[in-house]
C-alpha cells in the first residue's frame, strides 16, 4: 500500500508530488528546501542554517509518519557549491549518529527558489 504523508510542520508540496510517501516499512521524503514552515520563506542565506532547516523539516515529516531521523537509511544532499561540503557535514552530524545513513552528495548548478542546499531521504518505519 502507498500512503501520502503530510504535516503542517514542514513546507507543503508546491507541485504534483507529496511531502513523503510511505510504502511498506519505508518512508520516501521529498527533497527538503530550507523553508521555515511558519513563514513559507527561507530561514537564512547561510548554508549551515539552510541545511539545519532542511533536516528539521525532514524530522517533522518523519515524526508525522511515526518514525524518526535515527532510522534514516539513505540521504541525498544537493549543494550549489561543493565548497560548502565540510560546513554542511558539521550540521548533518548533529542530526545523525552511527550507524550513519548511506549518502550521496552532488553539486548542482541551481536549486529551486535559489536554495544553497536540498536534502531528501529514505527512512525506515516501524
Amino acid at each position: 500500500m502507498i500512503t501520502a504523508v503530510s504535516t503542517a510542520d514542514a513546507p507543503g508540496a508546491v507541485g504534483p508530488y507529496s511531502q513523503a510517501i510511505k510504502t511498506g516499512n519505508l518512508l520516501f521524503v521529498f527533497g527538503q528546501l530550507p523553508i521555515d514552515p511558519a513563514t513559507g520563506e527561507f530561514n537564512s542565506d547561510d548554508v549551515v542554517k539552510q541545511a539545519e532547516q532542511c533536516l528539521k523539516n525532514m524530522a517533522a515529516i518523519a515524526k508525522e509518519a511515526g518514525t524518526e531521523l535515527s532510522k534514516t537509511v539513505k540521504t541525498t544532499v544537493l549543494l550549489t557549491s561543493l565548497g560548502d561540503f565540510a560546513e554542511v557535514n558539521q550540521v548533518y552530524a548533529e542530526f545523525f549518529s552511527e550507524p550513519f545513513p548511506a549518502r550521496a552528495c552532488y553539486e548542482v548548478k541551481a536549486l529551486s527558489k535559489g536554495a544553497k542546499v536540498e536534502i531528501e531521504a529514505v527512512i525506515a518505519v516501524g
